[in-house]
């Protein structure tokens, strides 16, 4: 189809970003494992990446706090997953993505042009409860977006914050953003219980 002297071209592209986000213990990564399993029923050719910064299950796999795992390699940088990268791969899942550098928005992006169906998992809040590395990008960019919650630890209630607790008590603002770990050293927390206590410098006394 031909108009003002241009022709019109429909460029297609099955590719997509899935983006499933949330607190922790908000059923994240079992999410990503149950549109896996569905993908390989399918007869799709799947990949997972995960930070290598991750220990908590070694480096060779991903594994939901409720006991679901899945094959995946370990990455030092995101750039690593073009080198690791199946031919005939059709969907690519990529597990704790708010570790990664900000390239992996463009990471992403380039999977998704080349037709691949992306999913990435990720906390979209620290434990300040401010945004989280590169999700809010990821979630901009995505063609679908969920975000799961919690139960909240105190209350009962749903939960949408995660509360870093060191020695029993609240981590303070001031340490530092990233401490991988599981139940021994996060909550699930809601707005109200959530809390985040500055440190207090004490000056001596005269």
């Amino acid at each position: 189809m031909k108009a003002n002297g241009f022709e019109d071209t429909i460029h297609v592209v099955s590719g997509s970003i899935e983006v499933v986000t949330g607190s922790m213990f908000s059923g994240k990564t079992e999410e990503m494992l149950r549109r896996l399993r569905r993908a390989r029923i399918a007869r799709q050719q799947v990949q997972v990446f995960k930070p290598k910064l991750d220990l908590r299950y070694g480096h060779d796999k991903v594994k939901s706090h409720a006991g679901s795992e899945f094959k995946a390699i370990g990455v030092s940088s995101c750039s690593e997953i073009f080198d690791l990268l199946n031919p005939g791969t059709t969907v690519v899942a990529i597990d704790e993505v708010q570790f990664f550098e900000p390239e992996i928005v463009e990471v992403c992006d380039r999977l998704a042009e080349q037709g691949i169906r992306v999913i990435v998992t990720g906390l979209d809040q620290d434990f300040r409860g401010a945004p989280f590395g590169s999700m809010p990008l990821l979630l901009s960019r995505a063609e679908h977006v969920d975000k799961l919650q919690a139960i909240c630890m105190v209350c009962g209630g749903s939960a949408s914050r995660t509360q870093r607790m060191i020695d029993g008590r609240p981590a303070f603002y001031e340490e530092p953003t990233v401490l991988v770990g599981g139940s021994e050293s996060y909550e699930a927390r809601c707005r109200e219980h959530h809390e985040v206590p500055h440190q207090l410098n004490t000056l001596p006394q005269d």
